[in-house]
């Protein structure tokens, strides 16, 4: 199963058609879901929703009537709804402003679209590279902790396919915090040493061709290493 980052899921999320409220017919709005467990404790799978904060909308205005009769709590109901699917339900909030905290609002959509357009140019970026086997602009993008996860990733996949040798030794000292990437480096080095027909020392990490009996920078037996 591929792993999916929030920016890749909230991706996702907008590009789809935002459902209305079957009570009021309002647009809904996405809601990133709180860090906290709610009811079984499972949480609900997914880091955002769909969810309706019209005020006039008649399961908000009558769940406050319905909970404080049902159950003796101030309380009332607003309208969720799974992204991609028809399934709607209902989430408890406590107060008028229960949950507006979460809203996704302009400026998060504006740092999405940034994040879309920077993402585009460094694919457009690492296509060229690709092409002129430039693998040190590779590694500089790879470098880079302001360029977006998925472009690092593709850089990372990238470097493995037209690096050199003298581009091992930063890639091992890369430590990004990003265990696919992460995994993604390691095949990388393992791709430029089947290319170049190398090997690391088990002795003293130098790169040695992978046919030789005697490592030529520390003098050790490597035969079958």
């Amino acid at each position: 199963m591929a792993f999916e980052t929030r920016e890749q899921v909230l991706a996702k999320v907008l590009a789809q058609k935002r459902p209305r409220c079957p009570h009021c017919g309002q647009e809904m709005k996405i809601w990133e879901v709180p860090p906290i467990t709610f009811g079984d404790g499972l949480g609900w799978g997914t880091p955002f929703l769909f969810l309706c904060f019209n005020d006039d909308c008649s399961l908000y205005r009558q769940g406050w009537d319905h909970i404080r009769d049902t159950y003796a709590h101030k309380a009332s109901y607003r309208c969720m709804n799974y992204p991609g699917t028809e399934q709607f339900e209902v989430i408890p909030v406590f107060s008028d402003m229960g949950g507006r905290g979460q809203i996704v609002d302009e400026q998060v959509l504006a740092e999405q679209d940034a994040i879309k357009e920077a993402t585009k140019k460094g694919f457009s970026i690492l296509a060229e590279c690709y092409v002129s086997k430039d693998g040190p602009a590779v590694l500089k993008i790879l470098l880079d902790p302001a360029e977006p996860v998925r472009v690092r990733l593709k850089a990372a996949e990238m470097i493995g396919d037209i690096g050199e040798l003298e581009a091992i030794e930063p890639i091992k000292n890369i430590r990004l915090g990003n265990e696919v990437i992460q995994k993604q480096l390691d095949k990388a080095i393992g791709k430029i040493h089947e290319r170049y027909f190398t090997k690391e020392c088990p002795f003293c990490a130098e790169i040695i061709k992978k046919r030789a009996k005697i490592c030529k920078h520390c003098g050790k037996d490597v035969a079958g290493a």
